[in-house]
C-alpha cells in the first residue's frame, strides 16, 4: 500500500521549524542535506544558499516521514500566507492528540479548538508558527 509523507517548502527557516517538529515529536532526522552537499564542479549554488536545507526527514511514528527544504532564491519565494493542504495527524488517545495539538499550535494559530468534530472524532485545526496548517485528530 501507498503511503503519504508531506513535505513542506520554507524561505530559509526550515531547521528552525524541523527542529520544533522535532521537539514536540521525538525521534532523530533521518536525512539532512545542505545545498553545499550538492555542490559540485558542473553547479554550485550561490554562497548565500550553502547553508540553507535541501532536504531534511523527520520520522513521525511507524511510517510515516515529514520531509522539508528551504527554496532557492532562485526559484522564488513560497508565500507562507496561502492556503497550503492540511498535513493530518492521527493520534492514538485523546491524551496524545492533546500533547500533539498544544505542542504543534505553540505560537500559532488555533482555528478550531480540540473538540469533538463532525464525523464523530475529536478534533482540532491549527496554523503552526512557520504557517504551515494542521489537523490533529482521535478517532
Amino acid at each position: 500500500m501507498a503511503s503519504i509523507h508531506p513535505h513542506i517548502h520554507f524561505n530559509g527557516n526550515t531547521e528552525e521549524a524541523f527542529e520544533f517538529y522535532r521537539s514536540v515529536f521525538g525521534g532523530a532526522f533521518t536525512r539532512l542535506m545542505r545545498f553545499s552537499d550538492l555542490n559540485s564542479p558542473e553547479f554550485s549554488f550561490p554562497e548565500e544558499e550553502q547553508n540553507k536545507i535541501m532536504m531534511v526527514r523527520l520520522p513521525i511514528g511507524a511510517s510515516t516521514q515529514l520531509s522539508g527544504s528551504d527554496v532557492p532564491h532562485f526559484l522564488g519565494v513560497v508565500n507562507e500566507e496561502e492556503n497550503r493542504s492540511k498535513i493530518t495527524i492521527s493520534a492514538d488517545s485523546k491524551e496524545e492528540a492533546e500533547a500533539i495539538f498544544h505542542g504543534l499550535s505553540a505560537g500559532g494559530t488555533v482555528e478550531m479548538p480540540l473538540d469533538e468534530g463532525p464525523w464523530g472524532t475529536f478534533l482540532g485545526t491549527f496554523r503552526d508558527k512557520y504557517g504551515i496548517e494542521w489537523m490533529v485528530e482521535y478517532v
